[in-house]
């Protein structure tokens, strides 16, 4: 068999199963609940936020006013995330795959890096010192899986939410809410909105409380939602 042959039989399997509009309707919800998850575990362990770039850059530029230290994750979470989303994009011009099959493809990326996460810091214990390599390289995986989330939303979607960011989702929320007195009311934008904020809020909730009693092993929950996304896809 032949690289080609089974680049078709992964390909005909990855698009085996017909399209279902509801996948993707609360698919960005699971995805912000997961990155709820990787976020809080990631900042509460590692000392890193590893689903939003914004507030690395904050704190690197906080700590740079004031003459502290920048751990080494801080600053290659930037280049990372970037090159991240970068290997995303190539994969996808390489496999030449696009819908269903692509989204199939890139949720497996996520969990497989999730669960990288998962099993490298059951093992290594990286949250015992957060400035430590280890803790490093546990961080900079966490920040390539939500680079992978990030890209896969806007390769695969027809309207890209953000499932990370709340900024934008909680303006869309009060915009929507603001509007629900006129005839140009948008119901669908509020539903995602409001489900967005919901779902990162719980996953945050919840990976602070396995954090607090579960140390490593919080890395379980995200790893465990990554793994029913592919499931379901």
């Amino acid at each position: 068999m032949t690289i080609e042959d089974c680049s078709d039989l992964i390909l005909s399997f990855a698009e085996g199963l017909p399209d279902d509009g509801r996948f993707q309707e609360w698919l960005p919800t699971l995805l912000s609940v997961i990155a709820g998850m990787v976020d809080v575990i990631g900042f509460l362990s590692l000392g890193i936020f590893t689903a939003h770039i914004t507030g690395n850059i904050v704190v690197i530029g906080a700590l740079m006013v004031h003459h502290n230290r920048i751990s080494t994750a801080e600053i290659l979470a930037i280049p990372v995330f970037v090159l991240a989303v970068a290997a995303t994009g190539l994969i996808t011009r390489t496999t030449g795959w696009h819908g269903r099959g692509l989204m199939r493809l890139l949720l497996l990326i996520q969990f497989l890096l999730i669960a990288c996460v998962f099993i490298f810091s059951v093992i290594t214990k990286p949250s015992a010192d957060p400035n430590g390599s280890m803790a490093t390289i546990a961080a900079l995986i966490a920040v390539t899986s939500m680079a992978c989330q990030f890209a896969l939303l806007r390769l695969t979607l027809r309207v890209a939410p953000s499932t990370a960011v709340m900024t934008g989702n909680l303006t869309n929320t009060v915009l929507a809410l603001i509007d629900s007195t006129s005839r140009k009311s948008d119901s669908q934008q509020l539903k995602v909105a409001y489900h967005l904020l919901i779902g990162f809020f719980f996953g945050c909730v919840a990976a602070a409380a396995a954090e607090a009693y579960l140390g490593d092993w919080a890395w379980s929950l995200p790893a465990a939602l990554a793994a029913v996304a592919v499931a379901l896809s």
